[in-house]
């Protein structure tokens, strides 16, 4: 297996909305934000599937070694081997890509947040970084794209977040902002207990109405001049938008259970969307 074919088994094995938002692109480009989605997820794997702190711990920072023998062309893991070539090609720098296992290691080090500010430092971390790689890879000429990749990461984890507030629970995690439980008189225990009730009806509906205006604001910053070639980021935001309305028509029960679309329906949205422009 080829280091691209081993990236493109991850990304399409994940199932996630990511892997239908750059199927239309072309090969090069599918290639390199491939490597990048491949080694994003490695990393949270890292994270997710470690039972011990200390060894995810280790993991991680063999990560970071293994990021700084991408200048020299010697990288050992299949992954970075196929992110040198795109680094390369598409000048994507070795801080940002740093950037986001600093990330994955405040996952290590907390699991509640104080307040936005604290959680938006994350959110940057993971998804904002990734972001700004992602639109490297597509392409602007207008700078102005940068917020709009900034900004579209954030709505993105904000996205994941509402998604997977039970199945962060269960893992001990709690990304919703304490003073927001606290205003919203929502306790961790009913988060962790998956007590759902009309209060936490009412954080989440908060919650969603933030999310949708980071996806609103982040569409607003978009050059004209740039839509066409950050299409892929509009395909995906356009998924999660859906995700967002069907979690909002569920009554946003998030505490038991993952709601998802199914394969054939982000296809047909990402189809839509690219067709679009």
């Amino acid at each position: 297996m080829t280091p691209d074919e081993y990236c493109q088994q991850k990304a399409a094995r994940s199932g996630s909305s990511f892997y239908y938002s750059f199927l239309f692109l072309p090969p090069q480009q599918r290639r390199a934000i491939t490597a990048l989605y491949a080694f994003c997820r490695e990393v949270d794997d890292v994270v997710d599937e470690c039972q011990d702190p200390q060894v995810a711990a280790t993991k991680l920072a063999w990560w970071r070694q293994e990021l700084t023998r991408l200048p020299a062309g010697k990288p050992q893991h299949p992954v970075t081997q196929a992110l040198q070539v795109a680094s390369t090609e598409f000048h994507l720098p070795e801080e940002q890509l740093q950037e986001i296992i600093d990330g994955m290691e405040m996952d290590l080090q907390q699991s509640r947040y104080l307040d936005f500010k604290a959680l938006s430092l994350y959110c940057y971390r993971v998804a904002s970084v990734v972001g700004l790689l992602a639109a490297e890879i597509f392409g602007y000429q207008d700078r102005k794209t940068q917020k709009y990749a900034h900004d579209l990461g954030v709505a993105f984890q904000l996205t994941n977040i509402i998604r997977d507030v039970g199945e962060d629970a269960r893992r001990g995690r709690i990304y919703l902002p304490i003073d927001e439980l606290q205003r919203f008189q929502v306790t961790a225990a009913d988060i962790l207990n998956a007590r759902h009730s009309d209060n936490f009806r009412r954080l989440m509906d908060f919650q969603i109405e933030r999310a949708e205006s980071y996806y609103a604001q982040a569409i607003g910053a978009l050059p004209a001049i740039d839509r066409r070639a950050q299409r892929p980021g509009l395909v995906m935001a356009a998924i999660y938008r859906t995700l967002l309305d069907e979690i909002k028509r569920d009554g946003c029960q998030v505490l038991s259970q993952r709601t998802s679309l199914t394969p054939i329906r982000k296809l047909w949205i990402a189809w839509r969307t690219w067709v679009r422009g």
